[in-house]
């Protein structure tokens, strides 16, 4: 490969995060990696990115961010999953200290994360005013990119979309779907997330070769416009997911 079309394809791979949610090294698939290393090095040096679902269950100290972040290679990136007090129990409401404080830990990672997620539970309806003041107050705090996992059928219509767009939120896209509009990714368009949670069976269930190669290309014809384009797999029950993850990224590739 000529150096000019090696420039290319760095600069065109730099566009997709492919990875799983954490960073599983399966025992069926541990050839694919190297042997040494922690478990997030082993995984950093065959894929690109990693969701980090932990922070969502319980805090972790800046420290353990900074230790993440330095156990990966330069152009590796991090998603962080916004805690389940502030999207849960507070359901988006008073949450300004909260946020103040998940994000002086995710601080920890430095110019490494890229992004944060924001799953919603099923039964927490579009709500306008909340909405806005909750995007107004962490658009205030944090200005990389964004990621929406709405779950109640009421995300999915009206003028949502708009309101994400005009907060630079982007609005994932899901497998499987609650509702047909969650299949495709909407809101802020420069940022394209994917999350496939396995089908039929939810958290467990391996994506095919021909599911695969049409995620491929969907993701493909995603990055002509986006700035980044992120897949993750969730899929993690029976070790799905990081196969997933390499047999796609062998097909950007």
């Amino acid at each position: 490969m000529s150096l000019g079309a090696w420039l290319a394809f760095t600069a065109a791979m730099s566009t997709y995060r492919i990875g799983c949610a954490g960073w599983p090294v399966p025992t069926a698939n541990k050839d694919a990696f190297p042997a040494d290393g922690t478990n997030l090095q082993r995984y950093a040096a065959r894929l690109s990115a990693t969701e980090i679902n932990s922070s969502f269950h319980r805090p972790h100290r800046p420290a353990t961010y900074e230790r993440w972040a330095a156990s990966v290679p330069p152009d590796f990136g991090f998603s962080v999953k916004i805690p389940k007090t502030v999207t849960h129990e507070r359901r988006l409401v008073d949450t300004d200290t909260m946020l103040d404080t998940f994000l002086a830990e995710v601080s920890g990672l430095g110019a490494k994360l890229e992004s944060l997620l924001v799953q919603l539970p099923p039964k927490l309806a579009y709500d306008a005013a909340v909405t806005e003041r909750f995007f107004a107050s962490l658009r205030s705090r944090y200005d990389g990119a964004v990621a929406l996992e709405p779950r109640h059928p009421s995300w999915f219509a009206g003028d949502v979309d708009a309101r994400l767009r005009a907060h630079h939120i982007a609005r994932v896209a899901a497998d499987p779907a609650r509702v047909p509009a969650a299949a495709e990714p909407a809101g802020w368009a420069a940022f394209v997330y994917v999350r496939l949670h396995g089908s039929p069976d939810m958290y467990y269930s391996s994506y095919d070769e021909a599911y695969l190669d049409r995620l491929a290309e969907q993701l493909r014809e995603a990055a002509t416009s986006a700035d980044a384009v992120w897949c993750i797999f969730d899929n993690t029950g029976r070790g799905a997911a990081a196969p997933n993850a390499l047999s796609l990224l062998e097909r950007l590739t």
